[in-house]
């Protein structure tokens, strides 16, 4: 496997604005096990393999179990994860695949009975976020490990 460009490299400008976004949602508040939860469903649904080994490190890093780390991506059927959790991840995977029907108005319900305003926007940046790097990941040919070849 080879990296198809170093995007830090490529156009710093845009990396340091991406790393800002990023730096602004994790100074949010937001809870960072949420934050990984977010991370990692969203890079499972995205097929980003480099995110997705990033944000379970993270999450092991976290003190987090492996069963709440590798029943993510069925979330619904695991009891380990908390109502709050679950609207989080249902709005991750929502808005994420955003082409396939929008936000339903019940996950938004359900994601308010949890969350203000400000900290439901927290959310919607923090999911945005992640995929906008999937996405730059996944073009660059980004791969676990590929940052320590150096």
């Amino acid at each position: 496997m080879k990296v198809r460009m170093d995007h830090y490299q490529a156009n710093p400008n845009v990396y340091q604005a991406m790393s800002r976004l990023e730096r602004q949602v994790t100074e949010s508040g937001l809870d960072r096990v949420l934050y990984e939860l977010i991370k990692i469903r969203a890079s499972q649904i995205n097929g980003c393999a480099y995110c997705l080994d990033m944000h379970t490190t993270e999450m092991r890093q976290l003190g987090e179990s492996e069963q709440r780390i590798a029943l993510v991506s069925v979330w619904r059927e695991a009891p380990c994860y908390t109502d709050q959790e679950k609207a989080v991840l249902e709005l991750t995977e929502a808005v994420t695949r955003i082409a396939d029907g929008g936000v339903p108005q019940v996950v938004y319900d359900r994601v308010r009975s949890f969350f203000n305003e400000k900290e439901t926007m927290d959310l919607i940046f923090a999911i945005n976020v992640i995929n906008c790097w999937n996405r730059i990941a996944i073009t660059t040919g980004m791969f676990p490990g590929c940052r320590d070849e150096g």
